[in-house]
């Protein structure tokens, strides 16, 4: 059963996976956690709602839960986002156009906005869904969203229309 939910969806989670995390093999990692926390939560699962959504809250406060042990962590984490940016741009634009800037634009938000931005642009939720997955009243992604969308429009300045 579990297999026909990761033929149909694990394509999209990997591709969140991969834009939430700065190395492949965090991506990795948290693509295999999702899916095996999934599982192990899979009773809790209600049928008559979407999975997909289910499966991205999942995703994205296991996400959450490794920045916060990473911020109390005593060790400082040296690496770069070389490997990032190299993901990025390899990643294939939609009709060749160069969303390079706007990536970079988009990974140096804050967390909260950052994961608002991903969600709803990125992923094609709406409004409810998006605050659902957070845990975050919608008023409050609507607020995200609109600073996120000002905060971007300063970092692109003409370049894009945001």
């Amino acid at each position: 059963m579990i297999n026909e939910y990761i033929q149909r969806y694990g394509r999209r989670l990997y591709g969140l996976c991969r834009y939430l995390c700065t190395s492949s093999f965090e991506a990795d990692d948290l693509y295999q956690e999702t899916w095996l926390r999934a599982l192990d939560n899979f009773s809790k699962y209600n049928p008559s709602m979407e999975f997909e959504p289910w499966l991205t809250k999942i995703c994205v406060n296991i996400y959450r839960n490794s920045l916060r042990r990473i911020r109390r962590s005593p060790i400082i984490n040296f690496l770069d986002n070389k490997e990032k940016d190299s993901v990025i741009e390899s990643v294939n634009a939609a009709s060749g156009e160069d969303y390079l800037l706007l990536y970079e634009a988009v990974n140096s938000l804050p967390d909260k906005l950052r994961l608002s931005v991903v969600l709803f642009y990125f992923r094609d939720m709406n409004i409810d869904e998006t605050a659902r997955i957070l845990g975050v009243p919608t008023g409050t992604v609507k607020s995200r969203l609109n600073k996120a969308r000002r905060l971007l429009k300063e970092a692109l300045g003409d370049e894009a229309d945001v």
